[in-house]
């Protein structure tokens, strides 16, 4: 019985598990549903408020557009009574320049787009028309003919429409009294003394046969007040100002911004009836309107006449709202359904917990193993402690560097191997380590056998379960052999320095021997050259009656090589102190320097002509005195080698990579003796072709060698020369 026990327990389990999972399946639609029914019910909630807001959006929108309307028409207004204010400052009609003036000086097509012009229409009986008529045959005119023909009491004859084109030179002298339409606006124009607007009328400005428009009159009397009663308004009345736009480009060129799912429609109701004025695109007619419907009506009192606009929305009425909402409702159907898959999956986690569980057994005991090995087989020796700092395991490799077997050192203290201490504070320092990771350590071991070792030790604490006795793992790498190593390469380093002290002083021995050297150099040697001068100049002078052609000539030659000595112990002295002087490092204008070395140049010989192009913005760091030195060696060379040429060109740049050039079109060299130029006194050309030392070169070398740099040379004969170096880039600067 006792042995069934466990079996009818296991087969009790499995029995119960399906019934457990079908109530977790049931239990997570019931969760399902539940969420998905209270998603349902907040968007309805949601769609209705946003409907509402949609349709609040679209009616401001559709008011918005009425207004904006109002106020384009309140600008044609104004522009129109600028017109009358014109004809009042008159003291008679204005002429047909004085009106281009007016109109063009309004900007049309800029300032008042949608509008096609402006024009003044005269106020005419028979008599005054024909006087209207022999003025203008007077002025050369021409005949002034009114249209169409026939004698009336009353003319409302076009005289200037601006701006002129070839459709509104048709309308001059049209009368626009005899259609009854223009005539009732003009009529309550005049009547009222404000602008009016006309019913819907065929605009003649837009051809013969013309296009459906309104037109804007205002009336303009002799005298600025306007009269009271009506017959003196009549009597007054000399034309009316009027401005006519066509209603089916009116929204487009006015510029009026309408939003892409807005229709709408223009109807003039003044006399009752509907009159279309506008439609715009998208627009749906009521028969054909299906499920489009006109949504918001607007009636405004517009210059006499009342308009009436209706609105359409193309498609779905929405609003960025109904967008996140439907966002929301999305977001709320998938926590639904995560909900849901969340339910279903904890049916199952107690399998997949006994599965993991025992992966994670198996997953343990190999990482155990691992360790084992690590320790068994690592050429570093591994110890493990208790909490009292006693080895409870250690690997061959520590019994070797302690010279014990395994089994000795197992329950030894640690510490009792080592031949120094650690003070208290040392202590304190090791555990605060050992907190925070690892705690390293040199420390002396003593052997078995007596023998002293260096010792590195790391030390960190082991993560264990509660009562576990392993608290430390310590690894011991014996280094020995290593310093030992190192004290003899410190030892050879010190002997080394040593020796580099030692060079060193024969070195600052070498130089003032050298500077001993120069100074002989400098003065006695030129002792002798001094008294070869002399004693000849003195020959040349006082036995001048003595010596023949041929000896003065002599003399003469020795004198100039005694001097050409002297110029080359100058020469040598200044090219040693190049790199002997102090150095002192400084930002370098060398676009500006360059141009003083050049100003120079051309002072010594004022009558040559030579094209100099010296980069902008040349900037080093470097020793003022030796950059100055070299340019001149450098910039003198170019002046000096092109003496012979036609058209000479120097040019000072500086190439990609801060490499500095100087280049001319002067007597140039072989390339294959390009070696020789910075070797001192090595010379390419001879004496009596170009003067010089031979150490000019020699310098420069020294100078950009000093700086760090560079130096090369490139030229042809007869073909120019250019030189490359560099320096030390300028440091940056604000």
């Amino acid at each position: 019985m006792a042995a069934s026990t466990p079996h009818r327990s296991a087969s009790s389990t499995r029995a119960q598990s399906p019934w457990r999972l079908r109530r977790s399946h049931v239990l997570a639609g019931l969760v399902l549903i539940g969420s998905l029914l209270m998603v349902a019910l907040y968007a309805r909630g949601a769609a209705e408020r946003e409907r509402r807001l949609a349709e609040a959006s679209f009616v401001a929108d559709a008011d918005q557009l009425a207004e904006t309307v109002r106020q384009r028409l309140l600008q044609y207004e104004l522009s129109i009574r600028g017109g009358v204010a014109l004809h009042s400052a008159a003291v008679d009609m204005p002429t047909a320049r004085q009106w281009r003036g007016y109109v063009e000086g309004l900007d049309i097509r800029r300032q008042l787009p949608g509008m096609m012009g402006i024009g003044y229409v005269a106020y005419l009986d028979p008599r005054s028309l024909a006087e209207l008529q022999l003025r203008q045959r007077a002025a050369g005119e021409g005949l002034f003919s009114v249209t169409p023909r026939g004698v009336r009491p009353h003319y409302g004859a076009i005289l200037y429409f601006e701006p002129e084109i070839d459709a509104s030179r048709l309308t001059i002298g049209y009368d626009q009294y005899s259609d009854p339409t223009r005539r009732a606006a003009m009529d309550a124009a005049r009547d009222s003394g404000e602008v009016r607007l006309s019913a819907p009328v065929r605009l003649r400005q837009h051809g013969r046969e013309g296009q459906a428009g309104v037109l804007l009159f205002a009336p303009v009397y002799r005298t600025a007040r306007l009269p009271l009663s009506q017959a003196g308004r009549d009597n007054a009345l000399v034309g009316w100002v009027y401005a006519p736009f066509r209603t089916a480009e009116f929204i487009d060129r006015s510029m009026i911004a309408v939003d892409r799912n807005l229709a709408f429609r223009i109807v003039d109701v003044s006399e009752g009836g509907d009159t279309p004025l506008l439609v715009s695109d998208g627009w749906v007619d009521d028969d054909a309107a299906g499920d489009t419907r006109v949504l918001h009506t607007v009636t405004q009192q517009l210059y006499g006449r009342s308009w009436r606009y209706d609105f359409q929305h193309l498609g779905p009425l929405t609003s960025a709202g109904m967008r996140e909402l439907q966002a929301t409702l999305i977001a709320g159907v998938a926590a639904s359904l995560l909900l849901f898959a969340v339910v279903t999956t904890l049916a199952q986690t107690q399998s997949r917990a006994e599965t993991l569980a025992h992966r994670l057994s198996a997953s343990y005991r190999r990482s155990e193993q691992r360790f084992r090995n690590a320790m068994q087989y690592s050429a570093i020796g591994m110890v493990l402690l208790d909490r009292n700092g006693a080895i409870l395991e250690s690997n061959p490799a520590m019994a070797e560097i302690a010279g014990v077997s395994q089994a000795t050192l197992s329950g030894t203290l640690f510490k009792g191997y080592f031949a120094d201490t650690h003070d208290d504070v040392t202590r304190t320092q090791e555990m605060q380590a050992l907190r925070e990771g690892v705690h390293r350590s040199t420390r002396r071991l003593r052997r078995h056998d007596g023998d002293i070792r260096e010792v590195h030790l790391a030390s960190t604490l082991m993560p264990g379960d509660d009562g576990s006795d392993v608290a430390r793992l310590v690894q011991v790498d014996d280094v020995t052999e290593r310093l030992r190593a190192e004290a003899q390469v410190h030892a050879l380093n010190r002997t080394l320095e040593s020796r580099v002290e030692k060079r060193t002083r024969e070195l600052t021995q070498a130089n003032h021997e050298l500077e001993s050297f120069a100074y002989i150099v400098s003065h006695d040697l030129r002792a002798p050259l001094r008294s070869i001068d002399g004693f000849g100049r003195i020959l040349a002078e006082r036995y001048e009656a003595v010596i023949d052609a041929q000896g003065q000539d002599y003399l003469a030659r020795v004198r100039n090589a005694a001097a050409r000595m002297d110029e080359l112990i100058d020469a040598l002295l200044k090219m040693s102190r190049i790199s002997r002087g102090e150095f002192k490092r400084a930002p370098l204008d060398l676009t500006r320097m360059a141009g003083d070395v050049l100003s120079e140049l051309r002072q010594t010989e004022p009558g040559r002509e030579v094209a100099v192009r010296i980069a902008p913005g040349l900037h080093a760091d470097g020793d003022p005195a030796l950059v100055r030195n070299l340019l001149e060696n450098l910039l003198g060379n170019a002046w000096k080698f092109t003496a012979n040429t036609a058209r000479a060109t120097i040019e000072f740049g500086v190439e990609p990579g801060g490499v500095f050039y100087v280049a001319d079109n002067g007597a140039g060299f072989n390339a294959d003796y390009a070696g020789k130029l910075f070797r001192p006194f090595q010379r390419l050309h001879r004496d009596d072709e170009f003067k010089g030392h031979g150490v000019g070169l020699a310098s420069v070398r020294r100078i950009v060698e000093r700086h760090g740099g560079t130096i090369d040379a490139t030229g042809r004969p007869d073909g120019g020369a250019t030189f490359r170096f560099t320096l030390a880039p300028a440091a940056r600067r604000p």
